[in-house]
């Protein structure tokens, strides 16, 4: 034993003349996306005219007239959210209806057009300020389907939504996340045309030429979409991740034309991809209530805290390395998350990685849920919604 206990010192000795040395043998996360990772849950808000008409998917023909929020507080939304453990909020900007919440210049489909606050509102800022007084991390979702545009489906509608990412990007300070959704064409009101337009999902929004711009506008933000690049879907709304949630990921296409939100074989999403092309970890979205708009007919069926607790240890919790150094896994058994931990750091520096991570997956419920001090032999449980989880 004396001998190991020697040997254990000296490599930690030159770990830093190896880490120089050793090149990764796989895919590593970029420092957005550990960031990304730490933060564990985050909430996703959606709140527009959809609100106000009692739609999910609105149509693109309501007046923007009807939104009116009678007692809208941001920062009551965000105490809320940071109260039940939530270290992040991204709001979506415009959903499909393609209304924005803030005062765009590239339509009039937006807030400015509405009699509240005398058409001087902006939600977006409204939720930007109140995430950093609360210390939150902000982020963002922008629809690329916009069932109100008359442009839709043409180059120039292309332009114009670059040109929403751009004031978005630029005007609301640091973001932690850009969302971009793979639901993208269908029917809609189109400026009045009622009909439906259906686009090459592959090449139609030059994605490539899309995300250069929103890296160059907000450099440490990760990317989410159906195929990454920084962070995917986890493929379905229940919030489960698949019992082993590989952080790698090659998105395959359904037929020759290249991979691209809402053109992927998302049956692979939940589980990633043994020494997969990208590190790209699985974000898990699912709504509290059965939709994720507010409707009244809804009242009542919130998810429990059981649910919660279910749907959290299916997402965080997936895909554990139940092996690995005996000191590890005696360590696991007093404080299940620490090989992750471990793993976490292993990941950051080698890209090497035998088996998924058990808290390795997830934004609604993301990543690692137990963090190693730096320079110390310590352990420590963040604080989650659930008692079990409140250890030190």
């Amino acid at each position: 034993m004396k001998y190991l206990f020697t040997l254990a010192f000296v490599l930690l000795d030159v770990q830093p003349l190896l880490a120089q040395a050793i090149k990764p043998i796989s895919p590593v996360p970029g420092p957005a996306q550990l960031r990304w990772q730490s933060l564990q849950m985050i909430a996703i808000v959606h709140f527009g005219l959809n609100t106000f008409t009692n739609q999910e998917w609105g149509y693109g023909d309501v007046s923007p007239d009807r939104f009116q929020p009678r007692h809208f507080d941001a920062d009551q939304v965000v105490r809320a959210a940071k109260a039940a453990g939530i270290k992040g909020i991204i709001l979506v900007a415009k959903h499909h209806d393609g209304f924005c919440l803030w005062p765009t210049k590239t339509t009039n489909y937006q807030i400015g057009a509405s009699s509240w606050m005398n058409g001087k509102g902006d939600v977006v800022r409204a939720f930007a300020d109140a995430c950093r007084r609360e210390g939150l991390a902000f982020g963002l979702y922008c629809s690329p389907w916009d069932r109100h545009s008359a442009d839709y489906g043409t180059y120039r509608y292309v332009q114009l939504y670059r040109e929403q990412w751009r004031e978005l990007a630029t005007q609301y300070g640091p973001l932690f996340e850009c969302w971009f959704d793979g639901a993208n064409g269908g029917s809609g009101y189109y400026g009045g045309a009622r009909e439906s337009r259906i686009i090459d999902r592959s090449h139609y929004y030059g994605w490539d030429t899309t995300w250069a711009l929103i890296r160059r506008w907000q450099p440490g933000a990760v990317i989410f979409s159906d195929v990454g690049p920084d962070v995917r879907w986890v493929g379905n709304e229940r919030g489960y991740a698949a019992d082993s949630t590989w952080e790698t990921f090659t998105p395959q296409s359904p037929d020759h034309r290249p991979p691209a939100p809402g053109h992927v074989l998302t049956r692979y999403s939940p589980y990633g991809t043994d020494r997969g092309k990208y590190w790209m970890p699985a974000e898990c979205d699912v709504p509290l209530r059965p939709g994720w708009f507010y409707h009244p007919a809804d009242e009542g069926k919130q998810k429990t805290p059981e649910q919660l607790w279910e749907i959290y240890v299916h997402s965080v919790g997936r895909g554990c390395d139940e092996s690995g150094p005996g000191s590890y896994a005696r360590r696991r058994a007093r404080h299940p998350g620490c090989a992750c931990a471990a793993y976490l750091r292993q990941v950051a520096t080698a890209g090497f990685f035998p088996k998924p991570c058990q808290a390795g997956s997830a934004a609604n419920f993301i990543g690692q849920s137990f963090i190693q001090h730096p320079g110390t032999d310590a352990f420590t449980y963040r604080r989650q919604r659930h008692d079990r989880l409140d250890h030190s």
